[in-house]
């Protein structure tokens, strides 16, 4: 079961902050093919983006993936006409805030612990070997942060890397710029995502992580999981657990509705809230948040929202985005 892969990639703070660039050594982080320059003139639009419209004015919304290619890293002309029209971020996690980092590294404090026996151990400091990390780097972490950070290196071998994830090129923009960010969640809500309180299915979800990182089974749907992003296809990203072979069972389907659909309105309702400060906000949410009975663009819809698809552009919309009223 892959559902470990939608854990790791629904927790954008952890993604970004435990995988340190500086840690492992193989394989090398994927490299441009041009320059920086060329990179940005030439950036097409990736994922989703829509314009949120609701007391006559507007806002964007956009579907991000917390990993990503170093092409990725610049934004297409939608997405910047968009981040030029707005007066605030809202990401997951604002990465930047010292308080986020400090509870972040701290690690979960509402979970049991986790004891692990010798060969589950063994197990995992043999994945920590086959990602040439240091002896004893992510020693400090809790299990399934070790996991979680041993997974999304795994991504490297298909060229995909935490560095240049979206939220991470939206951060950097932000502070160029001088926007503000806000933070849609916070450190607590995403380590509750990521680590079970009980130990017993804690340790269930370990093991079946370091399965899929021993047999490679995560990788074609890290692979998949990204492709579909990059050409901006929701209906394969909504179709996720029939192809991700991850939703096995009824206790694979409610892990998935805890981690996706039950945090969605909690997320849309913050954005209405910072929508109706006044300032022409941008959220950048995760991909997946975007799909099933609990979409935010459906739950926007249901705050009041006029939800209008601007990438991929609807058949005969036009190329530029209308000035934000």
């Amino acid at each position: 079961m892959l559902l470990n892969s939608l854990r790791h990639f629904l927790t954008a703070g952890l993604a970004v902050l435990l995988v340190s660039p500086a840690w492992a050594q193989c394989p090398p982080m994927p490299q441009a093919a041009a320059t920086p320059e060329q990179l940005a003139a030439a950036a097409p639009d990736r994922g989703m983006l829509w314009r949120l419209t609701r007391d006559g004015r507007s806002a964007y919304l956009f579907a991000s993936l917390h990993v990503g290619r170093p092409e990725w890293a610049y934004p297409g002309p939608r997405l910047r006409e968009a981040l030029a029209h707005s007066e605030l971020i809202a990401l997951e996690l604002d990465l930047a805030d010292a308080e986020t980092q400090r509870l972040l590294a701290r690690g979960p404090r509402h979970a049991d612990a986790l004891r692990l026996d010798a060969g589950t151990q063994a197990r995992l400091q043999a994945q920590a070997r086959a990602a040439c990390l240091p002896e004893q780097a992510l020693a400090a972490l809790h299990p399934l942060l070790q996991l979680a950070t041993l997974s999304l290196l795994a991504g490297r071998w298909e060229g995909l890397d935490a560095a240049y994830g979206q939220e991470l090129m939206m951060g950097r923009w932000a502070a160029e710029q001088g926007r503000p960010i806000a933070a849609l969640e916070n450190a607590d809500e995403q380590l509750r995502a990521l680590v079970p309180r009980r130990a017993a299915p804690a340790l269930r979800a370990l093991r079946q992580g370091l399965a899929q990182l021993e047999d490679g089974s995560l990788r074609p749907v890290l692979r998949r999981l990204a492709a579909a992003w990059e050409r901006g296809d929701l209906a394969e990203l909504a179709d996720y657990a029939r192809w991700c072979e991850c939703v096995a069972d009824a206790a694979d389907r409610a892990e998935l509705k805890r981690l996706n659909d039950d945090r969605n309105p909690m997320l849309a309702a913050r954005i209405a809230a910072l929508h109706a400060r006044g300032q022409t906000l941008l959220a950048a949410v995760g991909a997946l948040h975007m799909t099933g009975p609990q979409a935010l663009p459906r739950l926007l819809e249901q705050q009041g929202f006029v939800v209008q698809a601007l990438h991929p552009a609807p058949a005969g919309a036009g190329q530029g985005l209308p000035s934000p009223r």
